[in-house]
């Protein structure tokens, strides 16, 4: 999963630096990330791992790593088989 976020983060993100240069608990917003870039990295994930982002979960802190966005990936896919 790790290298799959990494994967979409470089595609979406538009850091300017490499997506191998940042650690997984790196702030991305400090590395570039815009909320602009956010969307697109949201949209990615969603059909990346076929889910849906919860209102809850649409904020800054969601996206806030790369372990923050895997953190919430994992959480949306526990919450989606439960129901």
């Amino acid at each position: 999963m790790n290298e799959t976020i990494r994967g979409l983060v470089a595609k979406f993100g538009g850091l300017p630096v490499a997506i191998d240069q940042i650690a997984d608990d790196a702030d991305l917003y400090a590395a570039g990330l815009s909320s602009f870039a956010s969307v697109q990295l949201m949209l990615g994930i969603e059909e990346a791992f076929d889910i849906e982002f919860p209102d809850n979960l649409l904020n800054r802190k969601s996206f806030a790593s790369i372990s923050a966005i895997e953190k919430t990936v994992n959480i949306i896919m526990a919450g989606r088989k439960v129901a």
